[in-house]
Order: C-alpha cells, then sequence, then structure tokens
C-alpha cells in the first residue's frame, strides 16, 4: 500500500499523531463495494433474525424466554454495531472527506474508536452470559427456577452493555488512546507495548480471550451432561429437546466468534507483548474478519427455526421413534401444566410427558 502522511505538527492533536489524514492513497473500488456488501448484508440479516426473534417469544411459554432474550440482546448489539460503524466507512469511501477538516478535535474519531470496541466486547461478553445461563439452566435447574426470572436475564443483558461501555470510555481517561487508521476510514484504539495502550491493548484481548475460553469451558460441560442424560439410565425421565436445540445454537455461536474473532485478539497480544511493529494491512485483515460474526451470527437463529433443521436434530438426538400427535416442545403455547408444541419438532420422551409438566422433574431451562 502506497501511503505518505501529512508531517507532524506540533498543534496535531492526539488521535492523528501517529497516522495524520489526508493519505496519498490510491482507493480501489473493490473497498467501498466490500464495506456496502458486507453492511447491507449484516443489517438485512440481523433485521430478518430480529422478526423470527420475536414471532418465537410471543408463542413461546414464558419459562422458556431467558433465552431468546440473549439472543435478542446479541441481534441489536450486531445491528447496531453495523449500523454505526458501517454508515461511518461508506460515506468515508464515497465522498472521501477529509477526517482532519470535518473532526478537528478528535470528537468523531473517539465516537468510532469507542464503538469499535463496545460492539466488538459485547458479542463476545454475551456469548459467555449465555453459556453460562445455559450451564446453569442443565445442570443446576433448580438453582435457575429461583434465581434466573426474565427480569434478571435482561439485567444482565444490561450489564455487559455497561461493562463494555465502561471498557470502551477507558481510552478518554488516559488508559489507552483512539487513533486514525489506514487507510483513513476508521479509528481503533493504538495497539502499543508501553504505557497506558499496552495496558488497554490486553485488557482489550484478554477481555476477549477470557469470554470465548468461558464459553468453551461451559459450553463443553452442558454438552456432557446433556449426553449423559439423553444416553444415561435417566433418559425416560428428563427430557432434553428444548435443551439439545440452544445447545447447537450456542455451539455455533461459539465456533463462530473463535474463528473471526480469535486472529484479531491474539494479534494484539501478542503485539503488545512482543512489541512487535504493528502491520496496518494485518489489522484491516482480521477487523474485516470480525465482521464477518455480525454477519454469520443471525443466520444461526434464522436457521434453528427451519422445521427441516429441528427435525434433522431430532432424527440425530432421538432416534427413537416418537408419535408426533403426542409430542410437546416450546414453540407454541399449550394447555396450562403442559409443554407447548411445534409442528415437526417431535420429543424423544412423549412417553414421559405427564411425569415431565413440572420444571423440578424435567430440569428444564425453567422461568426467565
Amino acid at each position: 500500500m502506497n501511503v505518505s502522511v501529512v508531517p507532524f505538527a506540533n498543534n496535531t492533536p492526539l488521535c492523528y499523531s501517529i497516522n495524520n489524514p489526508p493519505f496519498k492513497i490510491k482507493y480501489t473500488v473493490a473497498s467501498a463495494y466490500f464495506s456496502s456488501i458486507f453492511t447491507a448484508l449484516g443489517l438485512t440479516s440481523n433485521l430478518i433474525a430480529f422478526v423470527v426473534l420475536i414471532k418465537s417469544f410471543q408463542r413461546t411459554h414464558s419459562r422458556s424466554r431467558s433465552f431468546l432474550i440473549f439472543l435478542g440482546g446479541l441481534v441489536v448489539t450486531d445491528f447496531m454495531g453495523l449500523l454505526v460503524t458501517g454508515s461511518i466507512v461508506i460515506s468515508f469511501h464515497v465522498t472521501h472527506f477529509n477526517w482532519r477538516r470535518l473532526d478537528p478535535n478528535c470528537h468523531f474519531c473517539n465516537f468510532m474508536g469507542m464503538s469499535m470496541v463496545f460492539y466488538g466486547l459485547c458479542p463476545l461478553m454475551l456469548g459467555a452470559a449465555m453459556a453460562m445461563e445455559r450451564f446453569i439452566g442443565i445442570n443446576c435447574p433448580f438453582a435457575r427456577f429461583t434465581s434466573m426470572p426474565k427480569s434478571r436475564t435482561v439485567s444482565m443483558v444490561l450489564m455487559v452493555w455497561l461493562i463494555a461501555g465502561c471498557i470502551a470510555l477507558l481510552p478518554l481517561t488516559g488508559i489507552g488512546s483512539y487513533h486514525m487508521q489506514i487507510p483513513g476510514s476508521w479509528c481503533f484504539f493504538n495497539i502499543g507495548s508501553e504505557g497506558n495502550n499496552l495496558a488497554f491493548s490486553l485488557l482489550f484481548s484478554l477481555v476477549g480471550l477470557m469470554s470465548i475460553a468461558v464459553s468453551f469451558l461451559l459450553n463443553t460441560v452442558s454438552v456432557v451432561t446433556l449426553i449423559r442424560v439423553c444416553c444415561g439410565q435417566d433418559s425416560t425421565q428428563r427430557r432434553r429437546d428444548h435443551e439439545i436445540e440452544m445447545m447447537v445454537q450456542l455451539i455455533l455461536i461459539m465456533v463462530i466468534a473463535s474463528i473471526c474473532w480469535c486472529p484479531l485478539l491474539i494479534y494484539i497480544l501478542k503485539s503488545s507483548v512482543t512489541a512487535d511493529p504493528v502491520r496496518d494491512d494485518n489489522v484491516l485483515f482480521y477487523i474485516r474478519m470480525v465482521t464477518c460474526n455480525q454477519i454469520f451470527d443471525p443466520w444461526i437463529y434464522i436457521m434453528c427455526q427451519v422445521s427441516r433443521l429441528r427435525s434433522l436434530l431430532h432424527k440425530l438426538c432421538c432416534p427413537v421413534k416418537a408419535l408426533r400427535s403426542n409430542t410437546y416442545s416450546y414453540g407454541y403455547d399449550s394447555q396450562p401444566g403442559t409443554r407447548s408444541w411445534i409442528r415437526g419438532f417431535t420429543s424423544c420422551f412423549e412417553g414421559q410427558f405427564l411425569r415431565e409438566s413440572t420444571p423440578a422433574s424435567t430440569g428444564l431451562a425453567a422461568p426467565s
């Protein structure tokens, strides 16, 4: 990339002290198309997923809405992240505005840097919170029945947003700093190996990696528990269709987040610890990988609502031939004291339905 930077001046604001626009860069049409297509695709996917989740929430029994609240928070976060950051990047590629003239005091650059950090950490932390909720719901159903109402689930989502927001505000207090990034279309924190820049780089990367690690650990334990229950001696006493479906979604969310985020987080951690020079093209490539996470996530919720996929999951997890007319699940409201029924999604253990009508006997995710 052929880049030449305007000579540094003593009155240059902090956000332009490393990369000072305007840059003499040959902007390609591919960059503009990439940003526009990815942003439009991501926004459309999240809108579809949000509609799907609203419909599922309306027809789902009140005891099963906790997981949908977490999914809704994740969809809203991904949508707003693409909307805020994507609109800025697309505007730059269309108009090629001069950041120094438009934002001489770095307010706009700081806002975008905060948005990148906030909307970057929120999905990872929400994924860890969802894994924790499922872990408690599967392994400690009695504790979840008494300690995880819907209001507390909403509070957990708000708490994740608050923590991510506080981390994003730290560079404004002197812990780290937001800077203009090559090719001049976006701002991000300075990946440094000294002082406050090192502290913030380590904080960002470690929080992200720890969230992924917590998700992996808790989801693994939950999956092992489900396998033991479905294949063990008590497989006819505890019904797990609902948990299996949610765990499939969680595992897919975790895998996609790991593939999209780990390269950037590991690169930031490695560059900060070893003091290796940061290459702008590497960071830009990893940021584009992160963008893919916000596009792929909503299709997990959309696809998991397709009846054919649910039937496939049933065949894989419940090889026992079940009667369609005697099965229930969580998708539609039914008579009080019973499970709701979903067309095309059968239960492995329909024979035990009358014995499982209460959370105490089922071990299902109880009230949200």
